[in-house]
């Protein structure tokens, strides 16, 4: 009967260790596929960029997804960005230097996923062919995770997923030009940052279940000690 006790008593503090130590190494998965990122995070918000026009603005300056605040930058040559559009309808952002990369950082609230569309854009801000495109993850461990999107168009998505924080999100074209010869501007559409899921009901559960087993061994444990000696 004691030896089934205490299997059952290692197991339960297992489970904890178990819980505690998947949330301590944090990792980030990058997602290709917009409704597979949506089901990995909790609330999303989206910075359509809509409010934009082809015109310079100062970075590093004040933006929102939804209800999540952050900041957008443009550099390191020029600290400025400008709105691009196919259509004078939906609107882009994009830096003002073509070598130059966007970042977003510094979220008021705690994000666990970040992404968006990518691709590139000319000179007057319309959609061209690029080769690739590079997005950049950096999360509160330090973790960074370069991924490079080939052939990107207005409808290629990525986003990135942490078990801890991401603090910035950053994309580039690099130094590359497009089939005229004229150099490649890295594009952003449609923003998305996102809070953490909420853990399934069986976590909690199992959670729960460990520390009330834990409990329940110490008063035991306590009880037992209390008791005089024979």
């Amino acid at each position: 009967m004691r030896k089934t006790y205490r299997a059952v008593t290692t197991a339960a503090a297992s489970a904890i260790l178990l819980f505690s130590a998947s949330a301590a190494h944090a990792a980030l998965t990058t997602y290709t596929s917009q409704s597979a990122y949506l089901s990995a995070v909790g609330t999303t918000g989206v910075d359509t960029f809509d409010d934009l026009w082809i015109e310079p603005y100062d970075t590093p300056f004040a933006r929102t997804a939804g209800d999540i605040g952050y900041v957008a930058t443009t550099g390191p040559g020029n600290p400025r960005a400008y709105g691009a559009s196919d259509d004078d309808i939906d609107w882009y952002l994009t830096p003002s230097r073509a070598s130059d990369s966007v970042t977003f950082s510094s979220f008021d609230t705690p994000v666990a996923g970040a992404g968006g569309y990518f691709w590139g854009s000319d000179g007057g801000g319309y959609s061209v062919f690029a080769p690739y495109i590079t997005v950049t993850a950096t999360d509160s461990t330090g973790a960074t995770l370069t991924y490079t999107i080939t052939d990107p168009v207005p409808s290629s998505f990525l986003g990135f997923v942490s078990d801890a924080q991401i603090v910035s999100l950053s994309v580039a074209t690099g130094v590359q030009t497009g089939v005229d010869g004229y150099p490649i501007w890295p594009t952003v559409n449609n923003l998305h940052l996102s809070v953490a899921a909420v853990p399934e009901p069986g976590t909690y559960a199992m959670l729960l279940a460990g520390l009330g087993m834990l409990g329940w061994t110490a008063r035991r444990r306590q009880r037992q000690g209390s008791q005089p000696a024979a």
